[in-house]
């Protein structure tokens, strides 16, 4: 046993971060900053309280540096994502909530809902977000995978924010109306998975991130079975690719909903497509 003091957690803080800028981290600050508080039970933001002490864990800090420099998110690392101010539980079997797709969350608020249909609920991040801002309302997520559902249902659980799942194939088991319907699909094409960045590409599942086509298959079958499943008057919202926004427009107005825009997140690109049905 070695009678060296503990390097203090500043000390392991600059060499975590050079560590994972070595490993070509594009945010090595921040990163180590998350990593470090998760090994040390710290808050990250209270992390910079405790820098003058100890490090006490050098072994779950090692973990969870090698585990990041094999390019898995961090979210998988601690075991959850911050999303629309709530904590999500984020495992390998769901979609890593980002920061664009509250974009879409934001246009769904901006009209009253009180049935609500989450298409590929992944970690149920859309449904909850959702249902935590609307208590009087009701809301049901489906996804083909039954893992998934399990980590939706877990954070339902953690939240304290009630909704229904199954497993369904977009529309396939699903029954009834609702007046808003909202999706976060695979649209990245086949050929474009082998230019993704590691994270998402290594980490995440598959099936969540493309159709394995051309990326527009997902909007087919929610344009296809939309219009039996929304009420008169109900909204369709679906978070897209930065150049998909007049293709998914196009595939939507064809099953007969009328397009009310394309949604651009922060940073400018085209990120949400809103439709409804009109009252007839």
């Amino acid at each position: 046993m070695s009678g060296a003091a503990a390097p203090t957690l500043a000390r392991a803080l600059a060499l975590a971060t050079a560590r994972l800028r070595a490993a070509g981290i594009e945010t090595p600050e921040r990163d180590a900053r998350r990593l470090l508080a998760f090994s040390q039970g710290i808050a990250a933001d209270r992390l910079s309280l405790h820098l003058p002490d100890p490090l006490t864990r050098p072994e779950a800090l090692e973990t969870a540096l090698a585990a990041r420099e094999a390019r898995r998110p961090v979210s998988q690392i601690v075991g959850q994502r911050l999303f629309w101010g709530r904590q999500f539980r984020v495992t390998a079997d769901v979609l890593d909530p980002r920061p664009e797709t509250e974009e879409l969350v934001a246009a769904a608020l901006e009209a009253p809902f009180s049935r609500v249909l989450d298409l590929g609920t992944g970690s149920g991040c859309l449904l909850l977000s959702l249902l935590g801002e609307r208590p009087s309302a009701t809301g049901l997520g489906v996804d083909l995978s039954a893992k998934a559902l399990a980590v939706a249902e877990e954070n339902s659980a953690t939240l304290g924010i009630k909704a229904d799942f199954c497993v369904s194939d977009w529309f396939s088991t699903v029954s009834g109306s609702f007046d808003l319907i909202v999706s976060n699909p695979p649209y990245i094409a086949a050929h474009e998975m082998p230019g993704l960045d590691p994270e998402p590409r290594l980490w995440e599942p598959r099936m969540a991130l493309t159709d394995e086509g051309d990326g527009l298959g997902a909007y087919r079958a929610i344009a296809a079975g939309a219009m039996a499943h929304l009420a008169p008057g109900g909204r369709l919202l679906v978070e897209i690719g930065p150049t998909q926004g007049a293709a998914v427009a196009a595939l939507l107005a064809a099953q007969g909903l009328d397009i009310r825009g394309v949604r651009a997140d922060l940073d400018g690109r085209d990120r949400v497509v809103l439709a409804d049905r009109q009252l007839r």
